[in-house]
């Protein structure tokens, strides 16, 4: 695999995931969180299980794994799927995914504490810089005025967007699943594990979806719509999931982790193509300002070490 292939192999899962987004954003409405979540999940599931043994993998999951294998379905299935669902709601594609990838940043600090990942100055500028976007995006206009002495708190609360407390849990959620997975799959095949957890995490999805009396038991959609659903589920989750935890067991996790930067860029063309949603201009500022981000702290190291090296004295000039 050339240099290339492997990089545009490498964003392919945020590139499904942001297309994925605009693709259910329009479903959560009719067929209800648990619902959109589980059919995310579940067939997803199905298919990469029937597909492990043909790629010549292991169904088993390691009993050595099992305990990290359960928590990593609770958090990264079941939680995420239902919050990320819950936060569409609110939010739209195009916001909402770049609220939920604030979960770089807390990938990048967990990595650091759990894994010793080096994050030199400019990986940390490039931290904060993504820090203020997330922030430009998910703060109320009324608060940010009010930092600034240039407004009251009176119209605060109709600042927010019903979905940006639900997309800030889906992106910890997302951030621990990220560092959980390499728990679950110490021992076994990342794939297998991948199709398990969302098998065993659409279930009681399923389950709650069916003991919700406010809700159709089957949606009024249309083939149109279930054409999204089977796209957000088949591309959207069993393709994107199986590469990115792929990669996420064997690459520096802080640097791939915040590629998760670019999926706003295609679900907010996605989302303006297809839902015709827009965002205002501290907006698209905020999204510059992640997309700089993204490019700070996965060329950390190419940035640095040039700069630290000519900075330190040679030992030449310590004589002198």
């Amino acid at each position: 695999m050339t240099t290339l292939q492997r990089g545009l192999l490498m964003v392919l899962p945020f590139a499904l995931w942001g297309t994925a987004m605009a693709a259910m954003a329009p479903l959560v409405e009719s067929g209800g969180a648990p619902l959109v979540a589980c059919l995310r999940l579940l067939p997803a599931g199905i298919v990469l299980l029937i597909a492990v043994p043909f790629l010549g993998r292991s169904l088993t999951v390691n009993s050595a794994d099992r305990g990290w294998f359960l928590l990593f379905t609770v958090v990264d299935a079941f939680l995420f799927q239902f919050f990320l669902a819950k936060g569409l709601q609110g939010t739209g594609a195009g916001l909402g995914s770049v609220l939920i990838d604030s979960q770089p940043l807390i990938v990048a600090l967990l990595a650091r504490w759990l894994f010793a990942e080096s994050i030199n100055p400019i990986g940390w500028i490039g931290l904060v810089v993504g820090l203020s976007g997330i922030v430009c995006l998910g703060v109320p206009a009324p608060l940010l005025q009010h930092w600034w002495l240039q407004a009251d708190l009176s119209d605060l609360q109709a600042g927010w967007q019903d979905g940006t407390g639900w997309m800030l849990l889906a992106a910890l959620a997302m951030a621990l699943g990220t560092v959980l997975c390499r728990f679950a799959c110490r021992n076994s095949d990342p794939v297998a594990v991948t199709g398990w957890h969302m098998v065993l995490g659409g279930v009681p999805l399923l389950a709650w979806h069916g003991l919700d009396a406010s809700t159709a038991l089957i949606p009024p959609w249309s083939a149109l719509n279930w054409a999204q659903m089977a796209y957000a589920s088949l591309l959207g989750s069993a393709l994107a999931y199986s590469i990115f935890f792929w990669f996420a067991n064997r690459e520096d996790l802080t640097g791939f982790s915040t590629l998760g930067f670019l999926t706003p860029v295609f679900a907010l063309a996605s989302g303006g193509v297809l839902l015709g949603e827009r965002l205002d201009n501290l907006q698209w500022l905020a999204v510059l300002l992640v997309l700089i981000s993204v490019l700070l702290v996965s060329q950390r190291q190419r940035i640095w070490e040039p700069w630290f090296s000519a900075s330190m004295p040679r030992p030449g000039d310590l004589k002198a």
